[in-house]
């Protein structure tokens, strides 16, 4: 079958708006708290089948005399989209209560499918002018678009997801260039030429208007994720992670022999954990900056896993930025380094690791990189702590901390330990709040837990120490009442009937999400005052956005699919409508299980995305 230029236009546009489609993601989770994808995922199918009806409704628009320009205006709209939507600085907490805001939404999502629009008005065109050469049309478009995500992927981790995102229309502008037949051909050339003299300044242009929280001295943004370096002071650097997530790098000479008086203090220790064994096996569950490694060699322990699943960061430890600054420790010969999601890295272990420590690894980062409005992961599942426990060694312990999910994670661990045959799961598990960090800890251990342990393990729990650590469970007659200790003592259900936030555990099957809102919560009272970014409070935030798409496809987008009806002619018959209806529903169905289910073995979703 010979290859016609149809097919080749049908091949680069594909390539083109599946590129941008994964780019955009990626973009707009770095810059917004609340991930961007879903809205683009579902303007991409949107702008798509909206340009299909347009040629519908006009046959001047499938005449393939408008190609050229059609598809000129489709890499403009390419260029200009990012920093537009950037620009109108949206904030998902004031939807309801800001009618600016909501229109800022509108807008965004007009300038975010008016790409999509046009790319999708003349692949439709060509598909109804050619039709008799649908097979190898259609092939095209689906290789087209396979190897646009591998196009994605190679642009942002080469030439960094800034310049991805104005390189990306390249395929578009060549198609362009095939539909004209004179000297039109300047006007994609001359694009072309405009998006390579910006390209210096894409760092800037795709840049929001929040501001920094000290000097950057380093940023590198791939597939996976927007890093910066932080330069706090001299001897205290922070690494962000797409503007949500922080880790501590610590200056480091790489001298272990100092006195005690003269070590590294850290806010959440094992010190007392690690001395309890003669060759501690240590695993850190997102390693970062590498503040809990250092940690780990400080106390001793001879066998350290730093187990972070942004390969990138792990370079710049090893061999870049942050190697000398930190001390070179990721060399150090007791260090094992691991490039993997954790979840699917503590699988191969069992009776183990003597120490497994995480501070907030499954943090605001999560959020932004996810695939999803909802940002599954499965770090939190009642399955993930089983796989913990069994990862132990029989005197092991895990400590594990974080800000918001903790009364969630002790519902699943309580399951776990249920699951793997532990008689009394509440005799190994102890829970600390640390007030002035806002955070909470887990003290999990493989054997039961005595007071004394209970006592000394991370910091003492006396009245000296309140002020800044304080022990939930077991808890103190005074304290007794506190949402932890009721949910260990009467399970989750009885203590969910007063909690505003859900406690119910999660699976592998039902993956953990940093949405933690409940419907009960919801009032027009609420939403008058600024929302909080987050759902720990219990407001139900990231159903509300949903909601607001999906209200704003149900008014403005649905009635234009029955404006063919309002014409003359042959009318789509309800038969066409539930057929492609059914073909849909079921493709994104098993897209998004696919999705969730190779999270599990991949573990970032910036990737499993790409392979399903």
């Amino acid at each position: 079958m010979k290859l016609t230029k149809q097919t080749i236009i049908v091949f680069l546009v594909s390539l083109s708006l599946i590129s941008m489609e994964i780019i955009w993601s990626r973009v707009f989770s770095a810059e917004y708290f609340y991930t961007f994808a879903f809205l683009v995922l579902s303007i991409s199918i949107l702008g798509l089948g909206l340009g299909a009806l347009s040629v519908r409704l006009s046959k001047r628009l499938a005449a393939k005399e408008s190609f050229g320009c059609l598809l000129s205006l489709t890499g403009l709209l390419m260029l200009v989209g990012p920093p537009a939507v950037l620009y109108l600085q949206l904030d998902f907490s004031q939807l309801l209560s800001n009618h600016m805001m909501l229109l800022n939404l509108l807008a965004a999502i007009v300038i975010l499918g008016s790409s999509f629009f046009t790319g999708g008005m003349v692949i439709s065109g060509i598909f109804r002018k050619s039709h008799e050469s649908m097979p190898q049309l259609y092939m095209g478009d689906l290789i087209g678009a396979a190897l646009g995500v591998v196009f994605a992927v190679l642009l942002m981790n080469t030439i960094g997801t800034d310049k991805a995102a104005l390189l990306v229309a390249f395929p578009v502008f060549a198609a362009s260039l095939l539909s004209f037949t004179n000297w039109f051909r300047l006007i994609p050339l001359l694009l072309l030429l405009s998006s390579f003299v910006v390209l210096p300044k894409s760092s800037v242009i795709l840049k929001s208007a929040k501001k920094d929280r000290a000097e950057v001295i380093y940023s590198h943004w791939d597939a996976m994720a927007r890093l910066k370096v932080y330069k706090y002071s001299d001897d205290y650097w922070g690494l962000n992670i797409d503007n949500a997530a922080n880790s501590p790098v610590i200056a480091f000479d790489g001298d272990f022999d100092r006195p005690d008086s003269l070590k590294i203090p850290f806010s959440i220790p094992a010190t007392k954990l690690t001395d309890r064994f003669d060759n501690c096996r240590f695993l850190s569950l997102g390693a970062g900056g590498g503040g809990d490694v250092l940690m780990a060699l400080q106390d001793g322990a001879t066998e350290v896993h730093a187990v972070e699943v942004n390969p990138s960061i792990n370079k710049m430890m090893t061999d870049g930025f942050l190697q000398e600054f930190s001390g070179d420790i990721y060399n150090d010969d007791r260090v094992r380094v691991v490039s993997e999601d954790a979840r699917a890295y503590v699988r191969r272990f069992e009776n183990y690791f003597d120490v497994i420590y995480s501070l907030s690894s499954n943090s605001f980062a999560a959020l932004a990189s996810g695939s999803f409005a909802l940002a599954e992961n499965y770090l939190f599942t009642t399955e993930a702590f089983q796989d913990y426990y069994k990862a132990l060694s029989g005197d092991g312990y895990l400590l594990m901390e974080h800000q918001f999910y903790v009364p969630r994670m002790v519902s699943e661990i309580l399951e776990a330990l249920e699951k793997e045959g532990v008689k009394n799961p509440k005799a190994h598990i102890a829970v600390y709040h640390l007030p002035t960090m806002r955070r909470h800890l887990i003290l999990l251990a493989k054997k039961p837990l005595d007071d004394a342990t209970i006592a000394t393990a991370v910091h003492e729990t006396n009245a000296e120490n309140y002020a800044f650590f304080r022990q939930l469970y077991p808890a103190a007659d005074s304290v007794k009442g506190n949402r932890i200790n009721q949910i260990i003592e009467n399970g989750w259900q009885e203590a969910q009937l007063t909690a505003s936030t859900n406690l119910s555990p999660c699976n592998d099957n039902r993956p953990f999400t940093g949405q933690l809102g409940l419907m009960k919560n919801f009032s027009m009272e609420r939403i008058k005052k600024k929302l909080m970014p987050y759902e720990f409070q219990g407001f139900p935030l990231s159903i509300v956005i949903v909601l607001v798409i999906l209200a704003i496809v149900t008014v403005i987008v649905l009635p234009l699919n029955f404006l063919p009806y309002l014409k003359s002619g042959i009318k789509f018959k309800a038969a066409g409508w539930l057929y492609f209806f059914a073909i849909g529903v079921g493709f994104m169905a098993v897209e998004v299980i696919l999705i969730q289910q190779y999270t599990l073995f991949i573990g970032s979703s910036s990737y499993n995305i790409k392979t399903v």
